[in-house]
């Protein structure tokens, strides 16, 4: 009977320290939902490990044996496919989840979800409907989580950009980007809210040119304006195209109406007409400004055909980024990972 009770007593305190290694885990476990869940060192780091790989070649094995589960409540052409295949060619194996064919759909609580993925997968990639989704299913997981879109920002998006940014003004450091000027020209809608992170973390100009009533995301801008005050940013909200265009080196654009707001695409055509990205916009920033759209485009409505085929335009090859981006952020999140 003693040792019987032995052995009940060390299965208990092994099943304890599992429970707390796993707590340990749960609570070490690093996501990517914002932004702002970077510092700058953390920006050029990834910017920086995406370079050296994009100039190493395509294929690896970092990730070799790991798996990563990508889920859609949304739409998607770049985001799945530059997860996927960066997945691929890191060694890894990406899972697409559709929400739509998921027992989610039938009732499953977002936690019970996340908790079940978390014993299969290392890493979850979500591009969710509300960023609300992404943010209740992280809190559930023991695993890496990744924003691949949400109503609210689309840091994967943005650190693609700078990466683009870096690399066509040839900029060797941190501490030079905080010289650039970025204005985006249209919405206050999540990528938009992402560029504002970016720029109170790493200290450069950010213009936001739009409508008055098409303001970006309050919290965001708060947590922006503060943490400009630390990075030396310059985080300005105007109607006023000609100020936000002056001496800027990247001039931004996105669709007027963002998925989720097609019953205001008649009125939002109306109110953005005059922030269409064209010639004329173009010739106010600087000579060697770059063009930048994360697509899709709706040609000439927010930025014409002119402009977006124009020598100004790198906007293929921010598409063309968003592979070798993705990649850095995968290694960042799941090198060393390991499911329990």
């Amino acid at each position: 009977m003693l040792f019987f009770l032995f052995l009940g007593g060390t299965d208990l305190h092994r099943k304890n320290k599992d429970i707390h290694r796993d707590r340990r885990d749960f609570l070490m476990t690093k996501h990517l939902l914002s932004i702002f869940d970077l510092n700058d060192k953390e920006i050029w780091s990834l910017i920086t490990s995406a370079r050296k790989m994009k100039s190493h070649g395509r294929k690896g094995s970092q990730l070799a044996g790991k798996s990563l589960g990508l889920i859609f409540e949304k739409p998607s052409t770049r985001t799945s496919v530059s997860f996927s295949v960066a997945m691929y060619e890191l060694g890894g194996f990406p899972l697409i989840l559709d929400v739509k064919n998921m027992q989610w759909k039938r009732g499953e609580t977002v936690q019970d979800t996340a908790r079940v993925l978390s014993v299969y997968l290392h890493g979850v990639m979500f591009r969710a409907l509300k960023h609300a989704n992404v943010e209740e299913f992280a809190n559930s997981s023991s695993i890496p989580v990744i924003n691949g879109l949400t109503n609210k920002e689309h840091p994967c998006q943005i650190l693609g950009d700078l990466l683009t940014i870096v690399e066509r003004k040839n900029i060797k450091s941190a501490k030079e980007l905080k010289k650039i000027k970025v204005t985006f020209v249209g919405d206050g809608n999540n990528v938009a809210n992402s560029w504002i992170a970016a720029a109170s973390i790493l200290g450069f100009t950010f213009y936001l040119a739009r409508p008055q009533e098409y303001d970006p995301d309050a919290e965001i801008l708060e947590k922006g304006l503060s943490l400009a005050k630390k990075s030396g940013a310059s985080i300005n909200i105007t109607d006023n195209i000609n100020e936000a265009l002056s001496n800027a080196d990247v001039i931004y654009t996105d669709v007027w109406t963002s998925m989720g707001e097609e019953s205001e695409s008649s009125e939002r055509d109306m109110d953005f007409k005059q922030y269409q990205v064209n010639s004329s916009l173009l010739a106010m920033a600087k000579k060697d400004c770059m063009v930048m759209h994360c697509l899709p485009a709706f040609r000439d409505k927010e930025i014409t055909s002119e402009v977006m085929d124009g020598p100004n335009s790198v906007i293929l090859e921010q598409a063309k980024n968003r592979l070798h981006i993705q990649k850095a952020v995968l290694l960042y999140l799941l090198k060393g990972k390991n499911r329990k």
